[in-house]
């Protein structure tokens, strides 16, 4: 209840209208990153990656991210964290980020934007590694039509030639479309861990780490594939730098903040709701900004995916904001 004094107002506790209020708006401001940010950072990736070799690029995404988290924490005085969750943290970063999310930059040089974000299989992964739920999700007669029909348009779009500059490069863009479908597998593994893990230390703190890790694993990787010949700082691009800021500060850190509260706070298939929006987003500004084109049998396939995930998330839809 709310009561209004001379002076000010005051909460006095007999009804918590007040916190449900700003727990229904972080809800709200979470799913719009999740579905919007997301759904851009596709075609944010493809105009960074025509300045920077893909693992540089994700290497300096994280290291940016995960610096401003770490000064954050630095300027609220947290506690800082022990070497055991130091390295656990590192290890989970290095199969979120360095797995997941890498894979699809690497996987971008050989996909237009708007077809690497329909091959994003995440929602199956949760139902097929989420073994808590296997007795509900394996018997489950929808459940089990969704996995069919996603991974029978992923194999459409595998089967198909591209309509634009990269049918040239089939076998490439099959194998880019199998690091897609792995990374999608990776990022789930960790996403759960993530949920059911319930140590003290703040979100800022463990993402910052994951985002560090990652970016030294990078870093790692760039060098052994010989990033750093290909690479001219003097060759960069302004809308590049732009889309690397944009990758790191709102993609990689601040909405995967979120994503990480969502998980905590709201069902899974309730947050996995993102993977049907991301798409729609990165095919429209991959088609109106960035001259993407995608035909006939990759807008069925789209479809179908997209159906998939539908199914699979169908029996769980009972839930309220």
């Amino acid at each position: 209840m709310v009561r209004e004094s001379k002076t000010h107002i005051v909460y006095d506790g007999t009804t918590n209208d007040y916190p449900m209020n700003r727990h229904k708006q972080k809800t709200i401001l979470a799913f719009t990153a999740v579905y919007l940010v997301w759904g851009s950072t596709f075609f944010g990736v493809s105009i960074a990656l025509k300045s920077f070799p893909p693992f540089l690029l994700s290497a300096l995404r994280f290291l940016i991210g995960g610096l401003l988290l770490a000064g954050y924490c630095y300027f609220k005085k947290q506690t800082m964290p022990s070497l055991p969750d130091i390295l656990k943290f590192s290890f989970w970063g290095i199969i979120i980020f360095g797995g997941g999310v890498i894979a699809v930059v690497w996987a971008q040089q050989y996909l237009p934007s708007s077809l690497a974000s329909l091959i994003i299989t995440t929602p199956f992964w949760f139902i097929v590694l989420d073994k808590s739920q296997w007795h509900v999700n394996f018997k489950n007669f929808w459940i089990m039509t969704g996995l069919i029909a996603g991974l029978a348009g992923v194999l459409i779009l595998m089967s198909q030639k591209s309509s634009n500059k990269f049918e040239a490069i089939d076998f490439v863009q099959t194998k880019a479309i199998l690091v897609m479908v792995a990374g999608s597998m990776l990022w789930v593994i960790g996403s759960l861990r993530l949920r059911g893990n319930q140590s003290s230390m703040s979100i800022y703190a463990k993402t910052s780490i994951h985002l560090l890790a990652a970016s030294a694993f990078a870093i790692v990787v760039s060098f052994f594939s010989n990033e750093q010949t290909i690479f001219n700082w003097q060759d960069i691009r302004v809308d590049s730098v732009f889309a690397l800021l944009f990758l790191a500060i709102l993609s990689t850190t601040a909405t995967f903040i979120a994503f990480v509260w969502l998980i905590q706070t709201r069902p899974v298939a309730m947050v996995s709701t993102y993977s049907y929006i991301n798409p729609m987003v990165a095919v429209l500004l991959g088609v109106l900004l960035g001259g993407e084109s995608i035909n006939t049998v990759q807008i069925v396939a789209m479809f179908i995916i997209l159906s998939g995930v539908f199914l699979v998330n169908a029996p769980k839809y009972k839930f309220k904001l």
